[in-house]
Formats: C-alpha cells, sequence, structure tokens
C-alpha cells in the first residue's frame, strides 16, 4: 500500500488590489553598492514586486545611470514610492510623476502607489495626518495606495477607511534593523483591518534586520514583507537575499501549519504511562 503525503502550499499568491503577487516579498532598489548588485539580489529574493524611489536623485546614479536602465521591467513590476516626501502635497506630486513615468515604460505598476508622508528625517516615522490627506486625495485621482504607516491600529484603520489599498505598519523604524518591536500592535492592526475583510492585505514595511524579524512577521499572520536595507546594507547581501526569500517562504508555512499553544510549564515529549519505577 502506497502512502501518499499531501504537502500543503505555502507559496499561495497574494492579491493587492487587481495585483496578484507570486512572492510576498517585496524588496526596495536603494543603497546598494552598484546597480549590478542590486540586480543579482533582486533575482536571487524571488521578488516579482519591487520598488522604486521616484524622486530624480534617486533615479540617477553618480555616473549619471537611470536605475530603471538596470531593471527587467518584463519580470517585475514595479511598486514606485514616494520616499523623502514631507508632506502630502509633495508625496501626491511624486506619486503622479511615477505614474506617468511606468506609463511611458508600459509597466502595470503605473496604478498603484506606495504612500510615505514622513514626520521628520531624524526618526522617518510617518505624519499620520498627512499621510491619510495624501491617500484620500490619491484614491481619489484613481490610485490603489498601498500606505507606509506606523504600528498604531487607529492610524490603521483609518487609512483604511480613506481608501487605502493595503496598510503597511512599520515594524520598527525605516533602516533602524531592530525587527518588530511591538508585535502585539501588529497582531491588534491586522485584527481590525482584517474584521469582515479576512483578504484584507497587511504588509509589514520597514524595521527588517535580518532573516527571522522577516519569518517572524510572516508566522503573525501577515500578508507580506517589504524591505530594503538589510539585504541592500548586510556584508554579503546576495546571501542575505536569499535568506529573506527564505524566510518568507519558511514563515509562511509556520503561520499556515499553527504553531503549539505557549505553556508556562514543561509537557513530557513522551508518554509517561508504563514507565518503569523503582516500586514496579
Amino acid at each position: 500500500m502506497t502512502t501518499v503525503l499531501t504537502q500543503p502550499s505555502a507559496d499561495s499568491d497574494v492579491v493587492i488590489g487587481t495585483h496578484t503577487l507570486k512572492s510576498r516579498l517585496i524588496v526596495g532598489t536603494g543603497k546598494y553598492a552598484t546597480f549590478e548588485q542590486m540586480q543579482e539580489c533582486l533575482k536571487i529574493s524571488g521578488a516579482d514586486v519591487i520598488t522604486v524611489a521616484v524622486r530624480r536623485e534617486r533615479l540617477v546614479d553618480a555616473d549619471g545611470r537611470n536605475i530603471l536602465d538596470f531593471i527587467d521591467l518584463d519580470q517585475y513590476t514595479i511598486l514606485p514610492n514616494t520616499a523623502g516626501c514631507f508632506t502630502a502635497e509633495d508625496a501626491v506630486r511624486v506619486a503622479k510623476l511615477g505614474r506617468e513615468i511606468l506609463r511611458g515604460l508600459e509597466n502595470p505598476g503605473a496604478d498603484w502607489v506606495k504612500l510615505e508622508v514622513l514626520g521628520d528625517t531624524k526618526t522617518l516615522l510617518p505624519d499620520p495626518v498627512a499621510t491619510i490627506e495624501a491617500c484620500r486625495q490619491l484614491v481619489d485621482d484613481g490610485f490603489q495606495v498601498l500606505c507606509y504607516t506606523s504600528d498604531d491600529p487607529i492610524t490603521a484603520r483609518r487609512l483604511k477607511e480613506a481608501g487605502a489599498t493595503s496598510v503597511m505598519p512599520a515594524g520598527s523604524p525605516i533602516g533602524s534593523g531592530q525587527g518588530i518591536l511591538n508585535p502585539n500592535n501588529v497582531r491588534i492592526c491586522m485584527e481590525y483591518l482584517k474584521e469582515d475583510d479576512p483578504d484584507y492585505p497587511v504588509i509589514v514595511d520597514a524595521g527588517v534586520g535580518t532573516a527571522s524579524d522577516v519569518a517572524f512577521a510572516m508566522e503573525l499572520g501577515c500578508d507580506g514583507v517589504l524591505l530594503n536595507t538589510a539585504i541592500a546594507s548586510a556584508a554579503n547581501p546576495h546571501l542575505m537575499a536569499d535568506a529573506m526569500r527564505q524566510a518568507c517562504i519558511c514563515g509562511r508555512q509556520a503561520s499556515l501549519a499553527g504553531r503549539i499553544p505557549k505553556k508556562l510549564y514543561a509537557t513530557a515529549s513522551s508518554p509517561i504511562d508504563g514507565t518503569i519505577t523503582n516500586g514496579n
């Protein structure tokens, strides 16, 4: 008799608005030593969506080379982002610029944007009021908006009410590498955002330092992780890109499998019935 082992799928697609992603890992394109290194790491990461900062000074390197010339636009869907914007007005303007660039390149990412409106240069934490304002304007203008925000559940709920296609709570400040500092807040964000809407995509964005942070985010039940610095600034970016890819899959598998409950006291792994004692 042959026993057939069934393997649960952990790599099911995730849907964000009108976009279907094969990989739950979204990676950035900044801070790499060279565009060539970026190309290699993007491929190793397995991501099919990559995010690019639209501001002109981030599109062109010191030698005048355009980052978009090093990205296979037939392979990747670009998620333009408004990194470096500190007002709603600036973010909306940059988002529209990104849309025009991607329309010209005929990339499917022209219809969405990762919205960042930062509060100050020291923390790079989001300005919640300006983010909500910009989100409303962009949604009214036809964008699918993925909002970078803090891990505050109330703000997350307000962003969804403003029409955000996805809310993306930060694990910790951008580029800090501190991982997920407040997992309970991320859990509450998901509870609020997925209530009566279980397929609403929640993506952890920012703060990831290493592969275990990605696995943890996925084990919490998040739908994906967006990161950049943890790969680009690693001592070996290529190896870290592969570690992130595997961590995303493993964390998803663990979330689907279901962890055992945590207990205060020990539980024997082997049955104790029939154990030989001095009295027997």
